[in-house]
């Protein structure tokens, strides 16, 4: 095994990636925002995180619309990282994932009435404008995400296609 390969964390190797994709293949560059998608990737690579958004007795929310019910209930900052997730976990499977996507909506009791892709921006716009702790992600990117959701998208698709290898004629 190459030395230099095995030191790469998976952080590095998808912010190396993810910056290669916008930059390169889409002609899209937005430092803050290609750097908070490839954080996305990174704390997606851990199952919990795609499913972390629970209710008050702990149940893990699964489905958007659960999701959305969750976050109206919720005040400040809390309601700010709901919608956040909403966003993220939208992108997420908008961008890397659409014919799996499609699949858990067919199968789902609410999600398969739901736009993932307008859930998604209203979401990251909803967050954006609730204030947020010194640490927390700066509203502007999440604006910034709202308003360029479909890049996102797109860009998550062509890093998939990157991911895939080349493909067999």
């Amino acid at each position: 095994m190459d030395p230099i390969r095995s030191q790469v964390s998976p952080d590095r190797f998808f912010a190396g990636l993810t910056e290669y994709v916008f930059e390169t293949r889409l002609g899209f560059a937005d430092p803050p925002l290609v750097d908070y998608v490839s954080g996305l990737l990174g704390r997606f690579i851990h199952f919990d995180a795609i499913y972390r958004l629970r209710d008050p007795v702990g149940r893990r929310l699964e489905e958007v619309t659960e999701m959305m019910l969750e976050a109206a209930a919720r005040v400040g900052e809390a309601r700010r990282e709901a919608h956040r997730h909403i966003g993220d976990f939208t992108l997420f499977w908008t961008g890397l994932y659409p014919d799996i996507l499609e699949t858990r909506q067919n199968k789902s009791r609410f999600d398969r009435f739901v736009d993932y892709r307008e859930q998604g921006k209203l979401a990251y716009s909803i967050a954006a404008e609730i204030p947020a702790p010194d640490d927390a992600v700066a509203g502007p990117v999440l604006e910034r995400l709202s308003d360029e959701f479909e890049i996102c998208v797109e860009g998550l698709h062509e890093l998939r296609k990157e991911l895939s290898g080349p493909q067999q004629s």
